[in-house]
C-alpha cells in the first residue's frame, strides 16, 4: 500500500477514534447529571427505555473503539491491509467502507457461508 494511502487511513480511523470517544464522554456526563423524578411510570419506563437504548449504542460504540485502535496499531506495525488469513492485500475500496476491517471479501464471505452452515 502507499504511504499516501496508509497516512488517509491514519488520518480516518483517528478522526473516527475521537469522535467515538468523545461520543462517550457525552453519554457518561449526559447519565450522572441529576434526572427529573417522574411520577408517572410511563414517563419514567419511557427514560429507562431511552437510557437503555443509548446504553447499547454506547456498547457498540465501544467495541468499534476497540478495533479502531487494533486497526491503528496494525498501521504502525505495517500489516494495515493484508489479510490476516490469506495475507493478501485488502482491495483498496473495501478497506474504504469498512477500514477497520482484517480479512479480505473472499475470506470474509467463506467464514459467513462457514457460520451460517453452523447455524452460529
Amino acid at each position: 500500500m502507499k504511504k499516501k494511502e496508509i497516512e488517509y487511513f491514519k488520518n480516518l480511523l483517528s478522526n473516527r477514534l475521537e469522535e467515538l470517544v468523545s461520543h462517550g464522554d457525552n453519554t457518561v456526563s449526559g447519565m450522572t447529571e441529576p434526572r427529573e423524578n417522574f411520577p408517572d411510570p410511563t414517563d419514567r419506563a419511557a427514560l429507562e427505555t431511552d437510557r437503555n437504548f443509548m446504553l447499547r449504542i454506547r456498547d457498540r460504540e465501544h467495541k468499534l473503539i476497540k478495533k479502531v485502535k487494533k486497526a491503528l496499531d496494525r498501521i504502525d506495525k505495517g500489516t494495515f491491509g493484508l489479510c490476516e488469513s490469506c495475507g493478501e492485500p485488502i482491495s483498496s475500496q473495501r478497506l474504504k467502507a469498512r477500514p477497520v476491517t482484517t480479512q479480505c471479501i473472499e475470506c470474509k464471505t467463506r467464514e459467513e457461508a462457514q457460520e451460517k452452515a453452523l447455524g452460529l
